[in-house]
């Protein structure tokens, strides 16, 4: 068998449309095993099983039923303008294309279902929350990101998250269920590459393996104790006089994603957040304000407003210390002196990085960067962060960048100094040089083929409905059961 190029093309093209993100859903029960002709246009037969007896159902716009899942036409539509909006060409997925993905979302949620996958609903009010969270950090308030979305109440907009949460979350473990325990031999890596005519091997860009060293300006034990002290303030205001937990986080916080909800998060067990956070969170009784506490963020205290089930409800309070303008400039000297000891070769760069940088993820490894999108030490240049691009572009193998200011999360000022450790120029596939990435394409290719395998036996057995032009596309999926 060849492995053509536009074969590589389709693999990665699954992978896009799988991903997208849905922005609107609507499940009903359906449980006939038959195609509905379109003389029936827009009614669909709903059998109970109780009696045989047939309700009639109006739905207006509907561009398929799949098992469970109704996909309107808005479904596609938004879908469509969605990978336009993040920058994917409306050539490079068709209409046809896209609907077919949504199908095969819909397929996996369904049998999700029907194969008892679990999925809760404190997860997925956990991603609804992170969700609502982002939005409102970026928007600024919740009343602007109900108008943005054109929603009338937060309630509203909740249900249609979780909905859409849900469907999407049954469907990728659905996914990983399939391909779960699926492997690939080094023989069967050999195979796939050989199979590939040489004039069709795929090009890899221009790719640079990093490494860094950040110096963080150091936070004087006086400012930490201004905080705590602070923080202990506004616990005795709370918990003796009778202040508003709510009032003092909108007032005082430095969270945005909490603040103007007067500090309040829903979590579990699972959620996200920093361990000493959650540490503190799940120990306490209703109504009891912890004692100040630290992570990565700040320093913190909760008041632990409801339990519900493996739910919580608490509000905190975020307070982040100042780094002085003495710690900057101790900073700045020290980077300064680093960068000219590694320069001058007094001292290789992944030493000086064990020995002085301030990030933790990195320092041990001598500030090698992991690429968090591949889990591989490579970058490739086209696909580099712009900014990161700009900083490492024009720097030749083991040159090390000029001072370059940053940020932390808190907007803190830090330093960084970038180096290269190894440079790939863009170069045709080769076997030896690029055997993780050829692995991960035969990999991936055995994992579609058994996707597809699952996905034939499944739409057979599926009550599914095509309706309108979508019965005209050229789907790779045998979607309207025709006799092959």
């Amino acid at each position: 068998m060849l492995l053509k190029t536009n074969n590589l093309k389709s693999i990665i093209k699954n992978v896009i449309c799988l991903s997208v993100l849905l922005m609107s859903s609507t499940s009903i029960k359906i449980y006939s095993q038959e195609i509905i002709e379109d003389e029936k246009k827009e009614e669909i037969a709903q059998e109970d099983t109780s009696d045989k007896s047939f309700q009639k159902i109006k739905i207006d716009g509907v561009a398929a039923v799949i098992g469970e899942y109704v996909i309107l036409e808005s479904d596609i539509t938004i879908a469509y303008q969605q990978l336009l909006s993040e920058g994917v060409s409306a050539a490079d997925v068709s209409r046809c294309e896209l609907a077919g993905s949504l199908f095969e979302n819909k397929l996996y949620a369904h049998h999700a279902v029907q194969d008892s996958v679990i999925v809760t609903d404190a997860e997925v009010n956990s991603m609804v929350d992170q969700q609502l969270n982002y939005m409102t950090r970026e928007l600024g308030t919740l009343d602007k990101v109900l108008k943005f979305y054109k929603k009338e109440s937060e309630a509203d907009f909740r249900k249609e998250l979780f909905e859409i949460n849900k469907g999407n979350r049954l469907a990728e473990q659905m996914r990983s269920k399939i391909v779960e325990g699926i492997e690939i031999t080094p023989e069967e890596v050999r195979e796939f590459f050989d199979e590939i005519p040489e004039e069709e091997r795929p090009l890899f860009g221009t790719e640079l393996e990093l490494a860094q060293i950040v110096i963080e300006p150091q936070i004087p034990d006086e400012e930490e104790q201004k905080v705590i002290d602070r923080l202990k303030q506004f616990r005795t205001d709370i918990v003796e006089n009778g202040s508003s937990f709510a009032t003092k986080a909108v007032l005082y916080s430095q969270d945005p994603g909490s603040k103007s909800k007067g500090g309040k998060y829903t979590l579990n067990r699972q959620t996200p957040f920093a361990k000493e956070f959650k540490d503190v969170a799940f120990s306490l009784q209703v109504g009891e304000v912890s004692e100040p506490f630290k992570t990565d963020f700040g320093w913190h205290i909760i008041q632990l407003d409801k339990i519900r089930g493996e739910e919580i409800d608490v509000r905190h309070i975020l307070l982040i210390p100042d780094v002085t303008r003495e710690s900057v400039e101790v900073a700045q000297k020290l980077v300064d002196s680093v960068r000219t000891a590694v320069v001058s070769g007094s001292i290789g760069f992944k030493e000086a990085a064990r020995k002085f940088s301030d990030e933790k993820e990195t320092k041990e490894d001598g500030g090698q960067l992991l690429n968090p999108t591949t889990g591989d030490t490579r970058f490739e240049l086209t696909k580099i962060d712009p900014i990161l691009y700009d900083q490492v572009s024009k720097l030749k193998t083991n040159e090390v960048s000029l001072v370059i200011p940053d940020q932390d999360r808190q907007g803190r000022k830090k330093f960084k100094l970038i180096t290269v450790l190894n440079r790939y120029d863009e170069h045709i596939a080769d076997y030896a040089k690029d055997y993780l990435k050829i692995q991960e394409l035969a990999l991936r290719k055995k994992q579609i083929e058994a996707i597809r395998e699952w996905q034939d036996e499944k739409i057979n057995d599926t009550y599914i409905k095509i309706n309108g032009d979508y019965r005209d596309c050229e789907f790779s999926g045998n979607w309207l059961k025709k006799e092959k």
